[in-house]
């Protein structure tokens, strides 16, 4: 199926074509869509709908839970980048707002609440982009990397967020098809496909951190990556020139100095010819090389506990790369492959094993090292090795050429699995006779989304008829997002107004297959229904099928009844068609409804075993959600004693200070307007702060700035021309932002009139305000 055609299943319930969508394998659909129905029956009420049920309210709960956590993970690691930068420069005296905000608790009374028919507007988009991926595939694609986290967020854990729901998992494959197929299309160079980051890149790391792929990590790894941990003092570093610093450092400890043969800073080359360094070394490769073996193993051991998606993304690329690319090598193929699977999924879990939930506690300095370099190793195995940046890694390759055509088999082998297309047509029938077709959204994430598709209507869906352009042009402008104290989360019913709902099977089905054929399918379906509802029933065998309906049509509950009555009804009619005889007590249908309570009960252990293994996940994605909170709370605790003591300190340079988390409170201690203070257009230039000057000489000396703070870690820069009142312009400077320019190599800020240079602008409000 190539990206521009529509899979068979979109017009699936739409008005005039529903029928005409249907394979010609009609009898075989039907049947797999009754054993579906009895699967998932709520009107039964025996263990293994119980089971089931129990089942489904842990996966939402796995679900829920997973984007709780992609959510703190985001904010962890924005306050570690923000307070490591202030505290690296030891200058701020208070966090801004922005970052204040992330503490704040969301007010469920609050908020911009959507009307009623702004809701149902919202509800139409929704159905439109869960249901046809290619909307969201394409906007993936145009929006840029700074944009791609919070439209993943919504994607992965909101539109398709029930992570064991095979419709919205098969959807959201789709959606990676197109991606992926898009990507094949318009890529220039083989070696990067799959590599580079990319907003494509960036979603497929992110989808193999949902919660199948967290199971997998911990079977494959838990036991290699702990048992690794346990020997702290393990060092099995092998670049040369470490080593060498290593061992001079010990030999000065000893001896009390260096001996003239062995200098400081010698180059890699001249490390590496060391005698005494190769012989630490040596023993050291060899060690690596078994502990990388054993890490390989067990990820090879565990192929069929793959999760199906990312196995199904694996073929995919197979697939893509044979077709764009029909010279490449399998080799070459399977590299590509490799840095998918190893360079997006399991190597980031070899080198952070706690943020991966694989280990309780961080590993100490030598086994992480010891980490990073198995993960290096495998990298290299998975793709075409090459050591120009480290060539101490050349070191290990026997380590690659031992495995190669075992990493090759393992890798093709992730992709031997079936497609999901047919299985999809069923799971839209069965989506479209549901009634509670739902997704639980924040405000934010509703008016970003809408907001993305406003900017980019035009390129996805350029023709006024099409619905996704209806939709938008109904809807009018995206609202602004709102505070997060007013983010509240709503479920969105979702249905459309292109959809017709099927009411029962026999509507959707009706037209494919003969009416005989779907009366004994709905026959066959109720029976298993009141056998597995009437006490004991399905304990006695031969199965007598008129008795059962007679039980069932004169029991209290009246849906029996109504259940009874109605399959009596229908076994007369098809013992009249000749499809069934009373004269051998229905022999047929008694072998099929036998079979598919067989196949129920079968089932009823597989819920139950993998209820027990999800437990386990669950578990363990709760124990890291209170990790990150904890988290939260330090950082929390820190600002607050920051905000309390900073104003309060006026040594020279005090900036951040050392504050301990969880200490004693201080009394709050009233912020202060400081400045304004003055410099000249002259002085600044002097001083290099200012780079580049748009301001004609003659007037420059009527200029003047006035730079003032009105609250910690805020600044004002004003441009005043002399003889006026107001500024002709002010620039409101957050410090965090100065200083992520000045980490980022970006030196300069633009006041429109002038350049500024960043780090020397950073030194003038260190030098100003740091005593104050």
């Amino acid at each position: 199926m190539t990206p521009a055609q529509s899979p068979k299943w979109q017009s699936v319930g739409r008005s005039g074509s529903r029928t005409k969508a249907r394979s010609s394998g009609g009898r075989y659909s039907v049947n797999a869509l009754y054993s579906m129905a009895a699967e998932q029956d709520t009107d039964v009420d025996d263990d293994l709908a119980k089971a089931q049920k129990r089942l489904r309210d842990l996966k939402n709960k796995i679900s829920v839970q997973s984007k709780k956590n992609f959510v703190l993970e985001r904010d962890v690691r924005y306050l570690d980048s923000r307070i490591g930068l202030l505290i690296q420069n030891r200058m701020a005296s208070d966090e801004q707002r922005e970052v204040e905000r992330t503490f704040e608790e969301v007010d469920p009374t609050a908020g911009h609440y959507p009307d009623e028919r702004r809701l149902a507007q919202y509800s139409n988009l929704f159905f439109l982009l869960q249901s046809e991926p290619r909307h969201i595939a394409s906007l993936c694609r145009l929006v840029t990397l700074s944009e791609i986290d919070t439209l993943l967020q919504t994607v992965m854990f909101t539109l398709y967020g029930n992570q064991y729901d095979s419709r919205e998992e098969h959807l959201l494959l789709t959606m990676f098809q197109s991606v992926l197929s898009t990507q094949f299309e318009t890529a220039t160079d083989f070696g990067s496909l799959i590599r580079t980051n990319t907003p494509v890149s960036r979603m497929m790391t992110n989808y193999t951190r949902r919660g199948p792929g967290k199971g997998y990590l911990k079977e494959a790894l838990s036991e290699c990556i702990n048992s690794l941990i346990e020997h702290k003092d393990l060092d099995l570093e092998i670049n040369p020139v470490k080593v060498y610093e290593q061992m001079i450092s010990q030999v000065e400890e000893d001896d009390g100095s260096l001996p003239d043969h062995l200098p400081r800073g010698v180059t890699p080359e001249v490390a590496a010819e060391n005698a005494e360094v190769q012989a630490i070394i040596a023993p050291r490769l060899a060690l690596l090389m078994e502990i990388a073996n054993s890490f390989l193993m067990a990820i090879i051991d565990c192929l069929d506990s793959v999760p199906y998606g990312i196995r199904w993304i694996c073929k995919q690329i197979r697939s893509l790369a044979r077709r764009k690319y029909p010279d490449a090598t399998d080799f070459a193929i399977c590299s590509l492959i490799g840095g998918f699977f190893f360079l997006r999924f399991v190597n980031p879990a070899i080198v952070t094993p706690h943020a991966h939930m694989l280990v309780e506690e961080n590993p100490s300095k030598h086994p992480r090292r010891t980490l990073t370099l198995i993960a290096k190793m495998l990298q290299n195995l998975a793709n075409k090795p090459t050591y120009a940046k480290e060539a101490f890694m050349m070191s290990l390759n026997p380590f690659v050429e031992n495995n190669k055509t075992r990493i090759n088999q393992f890798l093709n082998g992730l992709c031997e699995v079936g497609d999901f297309y047919d299985q999809l047509e069923i799971d839209q029938y069965m989506a479209l006779s549901k009634k509670d077709l739902t997704i639980n959204i924040t405000l934010n994430e509703l008016y970003n989304t809408h907001a993305l598709l406003e900017q980019h209507i035009e390129t996805l869906a350029p023709g006024d008829k099409q619905h996704l352009r209806i939709l938008a042009d109904e809807l009018g402008p995206a609202p602004p997002q709102v505070p997060r104290k007013e983010n509240i989360s709503i479920e969105l019913n979702l249905f459309s107004r292109w959809e017709t709902a099927v009411q029962d099977m026999h509507t959707a089905l009706m037209d494919t297959v003969s009416s005989s054929d779907m009366l004994y399918m709905e026959a066959k379906s109720i029976l298993v229904q009141l056998i597995r509802s009437i006490p004991r029933a399905v304990d006695k065998r031969p199965y007598n099928l008129i008795a059962i309906a007679e039980r069932a049509a004169t029991t209290k509950d009246a849906s029996l009844v109504r259940k009874g009555i109605k399959v009596r009804e229908m076994l007369r009619e098809l013992e009249e068609q000749r499809v069934i005889d009373s004269s051998d007590s229905y022999k047929l249908m008694q072998e099929e409804v036998a079979a598919e309570l067989i196949h129920l009960g079968n089932l009823k252990e597989k819920v139950l075993a993998e209820t027990t293994s999800l437990q386990a996940v669950y578990r363990t994605i709760s124990d890291h959600n209170d990790y990150l909170r904890s988290q939260l709370e330090h950082y929390k605790a820190y600002l607050q004693n920051v905000r309390l003591t900073a104003s309060s300190e006026k040594a020279a340079g005090s900036g951040v200070g050392v504050v301990t988390v969880g200490g004693n409170k201080a009394k709050p201690v009233k912020q202060t307007f400081l400045g304004p203070y003055r410099f000249t257009h002259s002085q600044l230039m002097q001083e290099g702060i200012i780079v580049d000057s748009k301001v004609p000489e003659h007037r420059r000396p009527n200029i003047y700035f006035n730079i003032s703070s009105p609250s910690p870690s805020t600044f004002i820069i004003a441009l005043h021309y002399k003889g006026r009142e107001k500024p002709i312009l002010e620039l409101d400077l957050k410090l965090d932002d100065l200083l992520e320019k000045q980490k980022d190599n970006k030196p300069l800020l633009d006041l429109e009139y002038v350049q500024l240079n960043v780090p020397k602008v950073l030194n003038l409000l260190k030098k100003i305000f740091s005593k104050r």
